[in-house]
């Protein structure tokens, strides 16, 4: 009988048609940290958790291809008997909670031993260490399920290197569009052996100093505002200040390079909280007027650092003309594909919050081949049989859809510009308000 971590042809082929997907859903996929991922287990990575199933295929998308991980999600997927053999062969186990009931979380005890198994035959595994799924970008308290199927399994190893806890970093531009960034921030690997003389003589002071060490390692990894009483106000900041602190930083405007840049910035703030209060107080202040404004004027937080010219919004414009018989027949053969996952979720009343870009990427995956093919035999009908012009059309489908959807992108942030430069020719007292207030942020986080 095939064990969850034998990597089979037919897991390989569906790995390889996920991933393949996976990488196209974004228009910027990132990844930072390669280098410190292991080549062969055991090993656990700990990513942390905002977007649902997506997250756990960050990961996959990332470790080496013949490294199948064994992931842990809730257990109440796995209700449907169905789909509980589907999400095994996708090698993920059932993680039973509190909620579920005594009984049912004595269960976990054999999943962690089949954990422990996948580790001990030197795979991988993926659990997310923070248990739950969050909506903020904030690192939420780590429960101390990972930490001890990490122990359970270094005990093979005793004092010497074995189970290594790797620490991933998710960063997502919005977590249900596609076409948005996603941004892998591996972290570097964490020695559980280093805690075997603690754990012998004092479990729970070994846990907590692991969870501790962990913790540290996602933040490093991720944008961590960690805050409750602030958050609204540094993320605001952090928005806002971004692109300057590039600048400021000497480095390139690029979507890796912002992040860093909000990092920094967020750590900045945590920092002024602490030692600061009463300018965070001011600037509380502050980005609440700004928030509002912004609000107000409908336009986002990054056109402030832009100095527009009508020049360069007239040549946009013809642009946009010039191909927008591109983005017609891209619309044409895509608007099936791209529209079905909302359909058939608005249909069946699917309603999964948090997980709606996991839905739209999952359904995605059977709409857009099933109508490419299906309207590759319609065009080959018409074509009459020609077997060269339906190879041609069939990838084309995908490349003029891309196209179609950029297109749209464009244009809608051309709209925004036009209404921007409408503001300024208007001299619009609240954006010469929200340009002061903007301001004001920059100088108070950079002070």
């Amino acid at each position: 009988m095939s064990k969850i971590y034998d990597f089979t042809l037919s897991y390989s082929l569906f790995r390889s048609y996920v991933m393949f997907a996976f990488k196209k859903f974004f228009s910027r996929y990132i990844v930072m940290g390669k280098e410190n991922i292991p080549e062969t287990g055991p090993v656990i990575f700990a990513p942390n958790h905002l977007n649902a199933l997506m997250d756990a295929l960050a990961v996959i998308s990332v470790v080496p291809h013949k490294m199948p991980v064994v992931f842990l999600a809730r257990s109440d997927y796995f209700n449907n008997k169905v789909i509980a053999r589907f999400l095994h062969f996708c090698k993920i186990l059932p993680a039973f909670r509190m909620r579920e009931g005594l009984e049912n979380v004595d269960k976990n005890n054999e999943i962690f031993e089949a954990c422990v198994d996948v580790l001990n035959h030197n795979q991988a595994i993926g659990i997310m260490p923070e248990g739950n799924q969050g909506s903020k970008r904030k690192l939420r308290p780590l429960a101390k399920g990972i930490f001890r199927i990490a122990f359970m399994a270094q005990q093979k190893y005793g004092n010497q290197p074995g189970v290594k806890i790797v620490p991933v970093g998710l960063d997502w531009g919005n977590i249900d569009k596609y076409g948005e960034h996603i941004i892998i921030n591996v972290g570097k690997p964490i020695e559980v052996c280093e805690y075997m003389n603690e754990y012998e003589e004092n479990q729970p002071a070994a846990i907590n100093q692991l969870r501790d060490r962990l913790r540290d390692g996602l933040s490093e990894v991720t944008l961590d505002i960690a805050t409750e009483k602030n958050y609204e106000c540094f993320e605001t900041a952090t928005i806002a200040a971004s692109a300057a602190m590039v600048e400021k930083m000497k480095l390139p405007n690029t979507e890796k390079y912002r992040f860093l840049a909000r990092q920094k910035t967020a750590r900045q703030l945590l920092e002024m909280e602490k030692n600061k209060p009463e300018t965070i107080d001011k600037l509380n202040v502050i980005c609440k007027e700004y928030r509002e404004n912004l609000r107000k004027l409908n336009v986002p937080s990054w056109l402030l650092d832009k100095n527009l010219k009508v020049s360069s919004l007239l040549l946009e414009s013809l642009l946009l003309v010039i191909t927008f018989p591109f983005f017609l027949i891209g619309l044409v053969l895509n608007a099936l594909p791209f529209f079905s996952p909302d359909i058939i979720m608005k249909a069946f009343h699917i309603n999964f919050p948090g997980g709606k870009g996991s839905l739209r990427f999952g359904l995605g995956m059977v709409t857009f081949p099933l109508f490419y093919i299906l309207q590759s035999v319609l065009f080959y009908k018409k074509v009459k049989d020609s077997l060269w012009a339906v190879a041609v059309f069939l990838p084309l489908q995908y490349y003029l859809g891309k196209c179609a959807f950029l297109w749209h992108k464009k244009f809608r942030k051309l709209k925004v510009k036009f209404r921007y430069h409408k503001l300024q020719v208007k001299n619009s007292l609240i954006l010469q308000r929200t340009k002061l207030l903007h301001e004001e942020i920059l100088q108070l986080v950079q002070s």
